[in-house]
């Protein structure tokens, strides 16, 4: 049986770690913490690209990409910077039924979340097959904000929230570890919450 906290809400996870990773504060709010400008994106050219080692790239627009399969779950999400917010209500795209729309070469072994506005992180292609890693293009029942990653962000709740890519706009297979933007900048290039993987070093 699992145990409870305050709010009568689980302390624990199905797989029995605590549902707080280490080092981390619980928030009801949302902190807004981004690098350089919010970029304006136009979904009417919106566009979203795979590419990288698949025997033969997909662009997808706006229509299209909405048009795959959707999916609704809730997860946690833990930020570098010890904020973690609790029962985030997510709709979008499966990870899976994205990269299903082409055939990835079998030398892939990494994938790079490529951004408007140059952002990108890395992220091991077997640490994306899970059922709730998804592209989100709606939180808590509202269009996903702009400031939040709006119209389409990476939302991959067991890591570190900068691997989930705000504004992403594609994702490029890899066939070894190539550091995204934080990981070049000292950040962890694997980004465990509950192993502390917060910087290089730890």
């Amino acid at each position: 049986m699992t145990t409870q906290q305050a709010g009568n809400k689980p302390s624990q996870l199905p797989d029995g770690r605590d549902r707080l990773p280490p080092g981390q504060r619980l928030t009801d709010g949302w902190p807004v913490l981004t690098y350089g400008s919010t970029p304006r994106i136009d979904l009417a050219t919106w566009e979203f690209r795979i590419f990288g080692l698949v025997e033969e790239e997909k662009r997808l627009s706006w229509d299209e990409f909405n048009a795959l399969p959707q999916i609704d779950t809730t997860t946690d999400i833990h930020c570098v910077t010890t904020w973690s917010r609790y029962d985030n209500r997510w709709q979008g795209v499966r990870f899976r039924d994205v990269m299903e729309l082409v055939d990835v070469l079998p030398e892939a072994s990494e994938v790079m979340f490529h951004s408007y506005g140059g952002y990108t992180t890395n992220v091991p292609l077997e640490e994306l097959m899970g059922d709730d890693v998804m592209f989100a293009h709606t939180h808590d029942g509202q269009p996903l904000e702009r400031d939040h990653g709006g119209p389409l962000r990476g939302m991959i709740a067991h890591f570190y929230f900068w691997k989930s890519a705000k504004w992403v706009r594609g994702i490029e297979f890899l066939p070894d570890v190539r550091p995204g933007f934080w990981e070049m900048y000292g950040y962890h290039i694997h980004g465990d919450p509950w192993k502390e993987e917060r910087y290089v070093g730890d």
